[in-house]
C-alpha cells in the first residue's frame, strides 16, 4: 500500500523532537523521527521514497550512507525536508540569496493564502524560508536585512501555525510569534514590534496565557503608529479582556476599537465592522451580559460580508454562544452546525473546539457529536502530538 504523504511543514514545527532530529543533519536520525512522529514502517517509508525497505533500513543502522547530491536531494524533495538540511546547498550559494532576495513576497503571498482560508498552504510556504534563515542565525552569520526576514517569517508561521493546530497545540505557534517578538524588540521598527505584539499576544491568549496576553496587547495599543494597527491592537486586546471576564477593560477596549472605525475608512481582518460585531458580542457573552448581546444581535443584522473564510466560522460559533444563552436552541444548534461545516473546509480546529464548548454547554448532545467527529476529521491529517511540546 503506498504511503500517504502528510503536511510536512505542520510535521516539521509541531514537534521539538523534528527540530532536534534536523539540527542534527543526520539522515538516519532524520528518518527514524520521521518515520516515529508520522507513524509509518520502514517499508511504508521506503514506499513513499521509491526504495526497498532492507535499503533504507540500511541507510538508518548506518551501514549505507548518501553521498551523491542527487539522492539527499530526492530524499529532501520527497519527504518535504529543506534542501540545506541534507548538505544541498550551501548558505553561500545563489539559492539562500536568491531566497533572502524573494523572502519578503514569500511571507506576503502566504499571508494571503492564510487570509483566503488555505492556511496549511501558508505553512509550508513559510518554512522553509524560516528553516534557511535560522540557519544562518545559529551560525552566527544573520546580517540584519536576514535577521529582519526572519522576524516576520517567524510571526508569519507561529499565526499560521496557529489557525492549523488544536488548542492542546498551541503554544507551538506563541513560541514561534514569541521568537519573532524577541528580534522585533532590537530592531527598532514601531510598526513590526507593534505587529508582533499583537500577533504574539493572540497567540498567547489561544494558547489559555490569557494574562500575559493582555500585557503584550495593552502595549500594542500603546505603540502602534496608525490607526489600523491600534484598532487591530483594540480588537485583539478586547478579545483577551473577555476571556478573563474583566468588563471594564473590555468595555474600554471595545470603546477604544468602535472610535477609531467610527472615523471611516475601515479596512483589514481585524479592523472592521463585521469582526467588531463578532468581538462585541463575545465580549458581552464573557462578560455575563447576555441579554445585551442577544439585543444587539436582533437589532443589528449582519449587513456585510466576513473579510476572510474562517471570519465566517468564527462568527458562527459566537452566535451560536447568544443564541444558546437565550434559550433559542434550534436557532443555536443551526449556527453551531453552520461553524462546523465551515471550520473543517478550512482547517480550523480551534473553532470547532469552541463549537463542541457551545454545545456542551448547550444541551446539544447531537452537535456536540458532529463536532468531535470533524475534529477527529482533521486531526488525523495532523501527527500525533508529541509528549515533549511546550
Amino acid at each position: 500500500m503506498p504511503a500517504r504523504r502528510l503536511m510536512p511543514a505542520v510535521w516539521l514545527w509541531s514537534a521539538p523532537e523534528a527540530a532536534a532530529a534536523l539540527r542534527s543533519r543526520d539522515l538516519a536520525t532524520i528518518l527514524r523521527q520521521y518515520r516515529r512522529l508520522n507513524g509509518l514502517s520502514q517499508e511504508r517509508l521506503a514506499a513513499l521514497l521509491g526504495y526497498d525497505k532492507t535499503y533504507v533500513s540500511m541507510i538508518e543502522n548506518r551501514k549505507r550512507t548518501i553521498t551523491d547530491l542527487a539522492g539527499r536531494r530526492h530524499f529532501a524533495d520527497v519527504l518535504g525536508l529543506p534542501m540545506h538540511v541534507l548538505g544541498v546547498t550551501s548558505n553561500d550559494d545563489a539559492d539562500f540569496l536568491a531566497m533572502v532576495q524573494f523572502g519578503d513576497s514569500t511571507i506576503r503571498l502566504a499571508e494571503i493564502a492564510r487570509q483566503a482560508g488555505r492556511a496549511v498552504d501558508a505553512v509550508n510556504e513559510l518554512w522553509p524560508l524560516v528553516a534557511r534563515l535560522e540557519a544562518r542565525a545559529a551560525e552566527g552569520r544573520a546580517e540584519r536585512d536576514t535577521l529582519t526576514l526572519l522576524a516576520h517569517g517567524r510571526a508569519a508561521l507561529g499565526v499560521s501555525l496557529g489557525t492549523v493546530l488544536p488548542e492542546e497545540r498551541l503554544s507551538a505557534a506563541a513560541r514561534w510569534t514569541g521568537k519573532a517578538l524577541v528580534i522585533a524588540e532590537k530592531l527598532g521598527d514601531t510598526s513590526f514590534l507593534a505587529h508582533a505584539l499583537r500577533m504574539h499576544g493572540n497567540e498567547l491568549r489561544k494558547a489559555n496565557h490569557v494574562g500575559a496576553a493582555v500585557a503584550r496587547l495593552s502595549r500594542a495599543v500603546s505603540v502602534s503608529n496608525d490607526r489600523e494597527g491600534q484598532g487591530a491592537a483594540y480588537a485583539l486586546l478586547a478579545r483577551a479582556a473577555g476571556e478573563l471576564a474583566d468588563a471594564d477593560l473590555f468595555d474600554q477596549a471595545i470603546a477604544g476599537y468602535r472610535a477609531l472605525l467610527d472615523v471611516g475608512g475601515a479596512h483589514g481582518m481585524l479592523f472592521n465592522p463585521f469582526t467588531f460585531r463578532e468581538i462585541q458580542l463575545r465580549g458581552l457573552i464573557s462578560t455575563g451580559r447576555a441579554v445585551e448581546a442577544m439585543g444587539i444581535m436582533q437589532a443589528d443584522q449582519l449587513t456585510t460580508a466576513p473579510v476572510a473564510p474562517q471570519w465566517y466560522a468564527i462568527e458562527r460559533v459566537t452566535a451560536g454562544q447568544v443564541l444558546r444563552a437565550a434559550q433559542q436552541r434550534d436557532g443555536a444548534e443551526e449556527a453551531l452546525c453552520s461553524a462546523v461545516r465551515a471550520a473543517e473546509t478550512h482547517r480550523l480546529p480551534h473553532q470547532i473546539q469552541r463549537a463542541i464548548r457551545a454545545a456542551a454547554d448547550g444541551g446539544l448532545a447531537d452537535m456536540g457529536g458532529e463536532g468531535r467527529a470533524a475534529l477527529r476529521r482533521l486531526n488525523d491529517l495532523l501527527p500525533p502530538a508529541s509528549s515533549s511540546e511546550i
